[in-house]
């Protein structure tokens, strides 16, 4: 997958996670800029990113990512 397809899926995941069609991500996107995101659906959210893409974050992983592009720059390294 491309960086622009990731994108286009985490669109998809992240409308479906936080029940808002108008959410576009880009790799500046942080929980501050989603009204919903608190932590329980911080774990939701990558749950659903883990079975879109197939993969499995590392706790590590999950507690220092700091914004959507460290997200796609993992899913790219996972392909």
């Amino acid at each position: 997958m491309t960086r622009e397809e990731i994108y286009k899926a985490l669109d998809e995941v992240f409308e479906e996670v936080f029940d808002d069609e108008s959410i576009h991500v880009t790799d500046t996107t942080t929980a501050e800029d989603i009204e919903d995101w608190d932590s329980l659906e911080h774990i939701n959210l990558v749950v659903a990113i883990e079975n879109r893409f197939g993969i499995k974050f590392n706790m590590s992983e999950v507690t220092s990512m700091k914004n959507v592009g460290e997200m796609v720059d993992i899913i790219l390294e996972r392909q």
